[in-house]
């Protein structure tokens, strides 16, 4: 006969600690969260003040009131820095994975010269001088020296280090020629001054609606190769026994990267960090899983644009600094900080 043993005498069976994907499932919850802070403070703070009644009534109640006009303008600059947001972010993330350095950022594969070359010729030699001009300049840019860096890179036989070697030679021609127009022509100096900072106060609703296709096919994109991108994390050999098409894969990741990180230059202008910081850093919660890193990312990088923004325009009341020069400010002390970090682990 089975006695049973009294309530007393049992011993309690501990709860299982939560697992890994719990524990980055409620992580991104929280990255949700302070995103959508972030969007509240980018509509509620800004260099001109105003009271959190005149916000919600430029929100819900607009009347053609100057608040409503202050709202209305910040709506759209925070809509871009989300979107630019995310494609920074996922761009950055995919380019580590696909260079196999965890310190690549956009610029690496010559996308921000590119499209920063391609601005400078239209204003100098086409005349062009809107900012509906510069984007689809800005974009072309970005896609040809996305597809050359792609080809001298190898093409289906491209390597990450041959990527990153074509990436740098590209970049440092581009940016030579810029630098020569810039100082030959005043016009152009003074028009790229302002675009090659990197800023997110032009934004309108026309550039919004121009880039947004662009940056939700290659949010797409980038997602859709996370499986693919894990594998060849592990090398090619490895990667081509688990069935992986590396060469399809890189082209894709390319593809991927250059509609990203164009779209988003073409809308802000280079924005420099941005997608270097967050991807590294969110590499050491999520681990080495693109299937989380590239989530993560596309969720806080427009928390650090958009923090960013919020602060240049609090900080030089009522005057603005630029988020791309918040951001450069930011960046370059983690930056050395990584790298530094980086070489302890390695020594």
């Amino acid at each position: 006969m089975l006695v049973e043993s009294p309530p007393e005498s049992r011993a309690e069976v501990p709860s299982a600690p939560p697992s890994r994907r719990a524990i980055r499932a409620a992580g991104l919850l929280v990255a949700v969260a302070a995103l959508a802070a972030v969007l509240v403070a980018s509509i509620a703070i800004g260099a001109r003040q105003l009271s959190l009644e005149q916000v919600w009534h430029g929100l819900f109640q607009a009347t053609g009131t100057y608040g409503d006009t202050v709202v209305d303008d910040r709506l759209s600059r925070t809509l871009l820095g989300l979107l630019a947001g995310v494609a920074l972010g996922l761009s950055g993330a995919v380019l580590q994975a696909l260079t196999r350095n965890p310190l690549a950022d956009p610029g690496l594969l010559g996308i921000n010269a590119g499209a920063s070359a391609a601005v400078v010729t239209a204003i100098t030699y086409l005349g062009v001088t809107s900012l509906t001009g510069y984007v689809w300049f800005a974009f072309l840019g970005a896609a040809v020296v996305g597809a050359l860096v792609w080809f001298l890179g190898g093409s289906r036989g491209a390597t990450p280090v041959r990527l990153a070697l074509a990436g740098t030679a590209i970049t440092a021609a581009l940016y030579g020629f810029v630098q020569a127009v810039m100082i030959m022509d005043d016009a152009a100096l003074g028009k790229m001054r302002f675009w090659t900072v990197g800023s997110l106060n032009t934004a309108t609703d026309l550039t919004i609606r121009q880039v947004w296709p662009f940056i939700a096919a290659g949010t797409l994109l980038a997602l859709a190769l996370a499986r693919s991108l894990n594998a060849m994390a592990m090398g090619d050999d490895t990667a081509k026994a688990l069935g992986a098409h590396l060469g399809r894969t890189r082209a894709l990741a390319m593809l991927a990267a250059t509609v990203l990180c164009g779209a988003a230059t073409a809308a802000c202008g280079p924005i420099m960090f941005v997608g270097l910081m967050v991807p590294h850093v969110v590499r050491s919660f999520t681990g080495p899983d693109l299937r989380w890193i590239l989530p993560y990312a596309a969720v806080l990088s427009p928390v650090l644009l958009l923090g960013a923004d919020v602060l240049g325009r609090v900080l030089a009341r009522p005057a603005e600094v630029q988020v791309g020069i918040v951001t450069a400010v930011l960046g370059g002390p983690v930056f050395i900080f990584l790298v530094r970090r980086r070489r302890t682990t390695q020594l």
